[in-house]
């Protein structure tokens, strides 16, 4: 049995125990996570299409086909401290480890760009830039124009974007390209994958519409679930940190990340 299967059986043990844990009072450490690099090594080789999210409670990987605008941008919703960082992080460091840069790139939004300081060395990365600052809306605007004459390049850019309540207070003109990636991106290979506290949905209501994919971390008020189409997904059990519900059809699937070991030099898994 694989590493990461092995841990799968264990989270959902872990899932199965909670409520008693919690009755008794008791602290009970979630196992260790396996390290991406491994986690990637077990599975081989992904299609080229593909863009690795996570790994589902069955063992298998849970992928974004990249040549497919269906899904349109992915939306990453969670309370505090659930791991919408993380979940970003692992998709950028994975895209790193499966992509050459010519194939696939991503750019960070971020009002911490501290966070992301370990990812800089990745090929794929082509810039980490401030919310609060100039740079960040300037990147949305070449991006921007880079999908409007996108119709034949076969490279596709992740706009990775931690905080759509920050976002959406940027200059007009870059605001209105965010909402033209948003509606038109996956079509021109531009994929938004961007990251939502659910207590900020009030202020960011008008932007919701634009997501018909939503990836979940844990949430607690019922408020929010319901504003966010999640009622039987149960939020409230999902580990913290590291799992993570999407719906596919009329089913949730439940899926973990992995670690990433930033002591581990970065190296790209097709390179010799």
């Amino acid at each position: 049995m694989t590493e990461f299967n092995r841990y799968a059986m264990m989270m959902e043990a872990l899932t199965e125990l909670k409520p008693e844990i919690e009755s008794k009072r008791q602290i009970k450490r979630a196992p260790a996570l396996p390290p991406l690099n491994e986690v990637l090594s077990e599975f081989g080789p992904l299609p080229p299409e593909a863009l690795f999210m996570g790994v589902a409670s069955d063992g298998l990987p849970v992928l974004l086909n990249l040549h497919d605008p269906v899904p349109g941008p992915i939306l990453i919703a969670g309370d505090s401290g659930t791991g919408k960082t993380a979940l970003l992080q692992t998709i950028a460091a994975a895209a790193g480890m499966t992509h050459q840069s010519e194939e696939l790139q991503f750019g960070i939004l971020t009002s911490h760009p501290d966070e992301w300081s370990a990812l800089g060395d990745i090929p794929n990365n082509v810039g980490t830039f401030s919310l609060h600052n100039q740079s960040s809306e300037d990147f949305i605007l070449s991006l921007a124009s880079w999908a409007h004459g996108n119709k034949t390049s076969q490279q596709s850019v992740l706009l990775l974007l931690d905080d759509l309540e920050i976002a959406s207070n940027i200059d007009f003109d870059a605001r209105q390209n965010l909402r033209w990636l948003l509606l038109r991106g996956p079509a021109r290979r531009v994929w938004p994958i961007i990251t939502l506290n659910p207590s900020r949905t009030e202020n960011i209501s008008p932007w919701l519409d634009a997501f018909h994919t939503r990836v979940f971390g844990a949430i607690q008020e019922p408020q929010y679930i319901q504003k966010l189409d999640a009622e039987h997904a149960e939020l409230d059990s999902l580990n913290t940190g590291s799992q993570f519900s999407l719906r596919e059809g009329k089913h949730w699937i439940r899926f973990w990340i992995p670690s990433i070991d930033y002591e581990v030099p970065y190296k790209h898994l097709n390179s010799e």
